[in-house]
């Protein structure tokens, strides 16, 4: 028996229990997760009848294993593909058509979350929501105790869990330099891993969500800003993903640029509301569009990384059984290479277990 525990219930986390649990090793998977929600930034809301996306928009075919995963080993029950294209806009937000983003664009009609809930669902792991990790620590070989060389987790109420013979960290990087900085361990390996991760850039995203009671008339699904001049960074059309939006209504999802999310992130939601509202409808050419009948937000602070880490700094962690795992880690901003990289990381950890790197208790 292989005890595992992690620490966030994201896309990376889920797809890695999920692996873990088909393995032909017998493992035991504790999953901590600081929210309510699962999937982490691909994130789903319900309001009136109507689902959106807030975080990540869908996820591509870009990876054969995530196709796999998605239309073999899941229910593909609700399962739906963006039919309409992506166009672009520049800093004068001029828009054109399309932007070379080829394949197929994928969501469920209940939303992305749908894949850590379907993928933690098909397992045996305890997912245990609303705790959130505060310490690692390491048992010390040099205490003589039964449990020298075991990980343990501390959370905010003061719990501990374990004993663990593994452990993947899978939050943002810059809340898993804060946790492995609170780990009583190695401090060389430890250190180092620390301050390779803490040199991941990540770029902050201030999102406004807004419902109109009719329907925007547009050739295509969304808007990106190519050239990163432009104070909004995204606009999504939600009315054109199957199953989100009644007919006759509209939901945009308007994502502001990193600058612009940055300067305005503690201002009142409303004031920064009401100006993404005037820039999607400037950009849509729409004065419509200055008016929603609801809204709502999400300010994400950490929300696409836009590198990846050090491997060697990663692989001496692993030596100690500790993973790293999540789309920054691959250095990919994209929802499938979360994905794929929780299934290497469980592929690795199953490697070291059959070789005897980690023994059985």
């Amino acid at each position: 028996m292989v005890r595992v525990g992690i620490v966030g219930a994201g896309a990376a986390a889920a797809a890695a229990t999920a692996a873990l649990d088909d393995a032909a090793t017998e493992t035991e998977i504790t999953v901590l997760e600081k929210s309510r929600g699962l999937c982490g930034r691909a994130a789903t809301r319900r309001r009136d009848g109507i689902v959106y996306d807030y975080g990540a928009n869908y996820v591509k075919n870009g990876d054969e294993r995530v196709v796999d995963l998605l239309t073999e080993t899941l229910d593909t029950e609700g399962l739906v593909d963006i039919a309409a294209p992506v166009w672009t806009f520049d800093s004068d937000g001029t828009v054109s058509e399309g932007d070379d983003r080829g394949g197929r664009k994928w969501t469920y009609r209940q939303g992305l979350t749908q894949i850590a809930k379907r993928l933690f669902a098909r397992t045996d792991a305890t997912v245990e929501r609303e705790t959130r990790v505060e310490t690692l620590i390491r048992a010390d070989e040099g205490d003589g105790g039964n449990d020298a060389g075991d990980w343990y987790l501390a959370d905010a109420d003061g719990g501990r869990w374990g004993p663990f013979d593994v452990v993947l960290l899978n939050p943002p990087a810059p809340q898993t330099v804060d946790l492995l900085r609170s780990a009583e361990w190695d401090a060389d390996v430890r250190d180092r891993l620390a301050a390779a991760i803490d040199d991941v850039p990540f770029r902050t995203i201030w999102t406004g969500v807004f419902h109109y009671p009719f329907e925007l008339d547009r050739p295509y699904y969304a808007l990106v800003n190519t050239d990163k001049e432009h104070d909004i960074g995204w606009i999504g059309r939600e009315e054109c993903k199957p199953g989100h939006v009644p007919d006759g209504e509209s939901l945009l999802i308007v994502q502001a640029n990193h600058e612009w999310s940055v300067d305005h992130y503690d201002e009142p939601h409303e004031r920064n509301r009401k100006r993404l509202a005037a820039l999607a409808a400037d950009l849509l050419g729409d004065e419509r569009v200055q008016e929603p009948d609801w809204t709502d937000h999400q300010g994400w602070r950490y929300a696409l990384p836009e590198d990846g880490v050090d491997r060697d700094s990663l692989q001496l962690a692993e030596a100690e059984g500790l993973y790293c795992l999540g789309d920054w880690v691959a250095g990919d901003a994209r929802l499938h290479a979360a994905l794929r990289n929780g299934l290497e990381v469980a592929d690795r950890i199953v490697d070291r277990t059959a070789a005897g790197a980690t023994p059985p208790t």
